[in-house]
């Protein structure tokens, strides 16, 4: 099971989900809120939501992207 977890197919949308909503949650804090006494707090309480969101959308899409980049790739 943990070498299921290690394939380049699970750790790349992992990886890029984290890093994506760690940044993005970041950001949209600061625009709707500002830099707050509570802004570790809240960018914490966003980013674990808006990782299991963003985790299973670059999961299944990550194949959908690869494709079009190869027929993009083709064409040129």
């Amino acid at each position: 099971m943990i070498t299921k977890l290690r394939t380049p197919r699970f750790l790349f949308p992992f990886i890029m989900a984290m890093i994506m909503a760690f940044i993005m949650s970041g950001v949209m804090i600061l625009i709707n809120a500002g830099f707050i006494n509570e802004f570790l707090i809240n960018w914490f309480r966003t980013f674990s939501v808006a990782f299991w969101v963003a985790f299973p959308v670059a999961y299944f899409a990550s194949p959908i992207v690869h494709k079009l980049v190869r027929k993009i790739q083709i064409k040129e």
